[in-house]
């Protein structure tokens, strides 16, 4: 009987597709987009205490542009003091006809009471956040006063919302940033002009996705 030669790996091969790999990750591509090939975000389901209620998709608040790839998570504020989520969603709805000649939506807004509602499918782009529209999701934040600080129910909530996004799409707190860090626009007011208390976001944010991660190796232990 002929003796079956052993079949040897080209190294050159090896180095090709290693070569690849670096190369998509340094591209942005985290293990999330490695695993999930196709559009980001796709059959991703929100957590329970999001409300979807879409806009209509219109040139103005919802392109219906697809999302390529999931960069970072940006956070806003509505600029409006008082108004409810509900009522900010009303509003990018409102943009569809084009009569303003105003281009704005987000994916998901965070109410006063801590409800949030998804304006934006996370495959989709949504006009928020200037030239990073093409590869970040967005949450606008309603606050009760002009001083644009979150209150403690919707400050809470936004953390959720931000980790859970994050242990997701394999980002990070590096990974999230204010509108400001994009356009150099003063949003969300009271965490640009109060950078301490932005860098506390950030680490509750840390610790919340960390608790994430514990929880799902607890599953599995």
């Amino acid at each position: 009987m002929a003796r079956r030669e052993k079949k040897r790996i080209n190294p050159r091969f090896v180095a090709l597709c290693l070569a690849a790999v670096f190369a998509i990750s340094a591209g942005g591509f985290g293990i999330w987009q490695l695993l999930h090939p196709g559009v980001p975000g796709k059959n991703v389901k929100a957590p329970d205490y999001v409300t979807e209620d879409l806009l209509t998709e219109n040139p103005w608040s919802r392109p219906g542009t697809e999302l390529e790839k999931i960069r970072g998570v940006v956070i806003h504020y509505v600029g409006n003091p008082g108004t409810s989520a509900e009522a900010n969603r009303s509003y990018f709805e409102s943009l569809k006809d084009g009569t303003e000649d105003i281009y704005a939506s987000a994916h998901f807004i965070v109410g006063l009471e801590g409800e949030v509602i998804q304006c934006i499918p996370m495959t989709e782009w949504a006009y928020a956040s200037n030239q990073r529209n093409e590869d970040t999701l967005s949450i606008e934040v309603c606050h009760p006063d002009d001083t644009g600080m979150f209150s403690p129910v919707t400050y809470d909530r936004l953390v959720e919302l931000t980790a859970w996004l994050c242990d997701t799409f394999d980002l990070t707190t590096a990974d999230v940033i204010r509108h400001y860090d994009v356009s150099g626009k003063d949003c969300p007011k009271y965490y640009v002009e109060n950078e301490d208390a932005w860098q506390q976001l950030l680490e509750d944010v840390n610790n919340a996705i960390a608790a994430l991660k514990e929880a799902r190796a607890n599953e599995k232990s």
